[in-house]
């Protein structure tokens, strides 16, 4: 599968259309779907200054938003006998904040899943966390089973924004890039999605990253998934 260009003058007015006549759906989850950033961040900061607190002072989470923990851990420069233990222990801490219900779904995230099956959409989860870390927060939100199949950093080779990472979910599942909608939230996923030659929404963003179509909220999307009913009845 090649790489296509995504046109990058298509204006937001066109979100309503998009949203109406594409079958597919690839979401992102932290950030997307679910409020986890704070509790990442949370867990990184805890996990440095456990092991490695000499790169706490260059760290800023928001630098790395939408990338997986291994990718952090070395973007951070972090020394080869630390970075595996940085991973485990980010892991670790980051589950057990999960499992003690402090990542919430983002207002609007369980209606418009509801909605978009509902009215005969497809949904594929594709994110760069780890198998574990996903399947726990999936648990926490009730949300496990609202996708036909899951995508997580542990099956890919690669890493957000590398577009690859679509790429290898659109090869896995036979998709074909023109039914598909990606709904992300951070610039390394937007990178990534449109890298593989999607047309992605970025929700949540105070600047959209270039390319991307800005959605202000999930709540936003349901109206229009409400009004399209609304117009077929």
């Amino acid at each position: 599968m090649s790489v296509v260009r995504v046109r990058t003058d298509v204006l937001s007015t066109d979100v309503a259309r998009l949203v109406s006549t594409r079958r597919v759906w690839l979401c992102d989850l932290d950030g997307t779907l679910v409020d986890s950033s704070p509790v990442h961040e949370a867990a990184f900061r805890e996990a440095l200054a456990e092991i490695a607190p000499e790169l706490l002072t260059s760290f800023s989470y928001g630098d790395h938003a939408g990338a997986g923990t291994r990718e952090v851990v070395t973007t951070l420069g972090a020394a080869p006998a630390d970075a595996e233990r940085l991973i485990r222990r980010k892991q670790e801490l980051y589950r057990e904040r999960v499992e003690a219900g402090m990542v919430t779904l983002l207002p609007g995230a369980r209606q418009l899943l509801e909605r978009l099956t509902r009215t005969g959409r497809t949904l594929y989860l594709v994110t760069s966390g780890s198998r574990e870390s996903v399947r726990r927060v999936l648990s926490a939100g009730a949300l496990t089973g609202c996708f036909r199949a899951v995508l997580t950093s542990d099956e890919v080779a690669c890493a957000k924004p590398d577009p690859r990472f679509y790429l290898h979910a659109c090869r896995l599942w036979s998709l074909d890039p023109a039914d598909c909608l990606v709904l992300e939230d951070s610039a390394h996923g937007v990178a990534s999605a449109l890298g593989a030659g999607l047309v992605t929404l970025q929700v949540h963003a105070a600047l959209p990253a270039q390319g991307a179509l800005p959605v202000r909220h999930l709540d936003q999307l349901i109206h229009l998934i409400d009004a399209e009913t609304d117009d077929r009845e």
